[in-house]
């Protein structure tokens, strides 16, 4: 069952990044990178973020002074085909001109990628490198996880401009919000699976 959760929460959170693309405001830092990096050098969204991911395993690896978690990389490969799915999908229906469609979209996208995030990170279960840092800087630092993504958050920022990504007052809002939104969602995936792992465990 806990890869039924781990498969959903990937689903979500790459549906809720296409939401924040396709809203045209601005995506989160990471994202912005990625669009960046396909709009300068080619390739997809989604292979950048596995060159990404394999660079950040790395530095991960340095960080907590142990073997690379490779296993990353098998989310990191399943996030990039989700998001490329969602954006040829949704490419065409999903393309707000007016301003409160824009924000409606990207806020419904922020709020899934909390969401997402919180409930595949539940499942324990190869995080994506950036989360996986998320959760190293928060032990290292001793911080909270809003601490921590927002740090991740503002270093992608600066890289993001660097490379022209989609910069926009949803990227101000993601830095600000993001890191919260996760924090608030991750207690409350976390009894929700726990509840029902243990009812389903009862009842066999």
């Amino acid at each position: 069952m806990k890869y039924v959760f781990y498969v959903l929460g990937i689903l979500v959170l790459t549906l809720g990044i296409t939401f924040t693309i396709q809203s045209d405001l601005g995506t989160s830092p990471f994202d912005a990178l990625l669009v960046g990096l396909f709009i300068n050098l080619g390739l997809t969204v989604g292979s950048w973020e596995v060159i990404i991911a394999l660079l950040l395993i790395g530095c991960n690896s340095i960080l907590k002074r142990q073997k690379p978690e490779f296993l990353g990389l098998v989310t990191a490969f399943i996030t990039g085909i989700g998001i490329d799915l969602w954006l040829y999908l949704l490419h065409n229906f999903l393309s707000p001109e007016f301003w409160l469609g824009k924000a409606i979209c990207f806020a419904l996208g922020l709020v899934l990628i909390g969401l997402g995030t919180a409930i595949y990170l539940q499942t324990n279960f190869a995080p994506i490198p950036i989360d996986r840092l998320t959760l190293i800087i928060q032990e290292i630092m001793k911080k909270s996880i809003f601490f921590s993504r927002t740090l991740i958050y503002i270093v992608f920022l600066v890289m993001a401009i660097i490379f022209n990504g989609p910069i926009g007052i949803g990227t101000l809002l993601t830095v600000c919000l993001g890191g919260l939104i996760l924090n608030c969602f991750m207690p409350l995936t976390k009894r929700f699976i726990d509840r029902y792992t243990l009812n389903k465990n009862e009842r066999c």
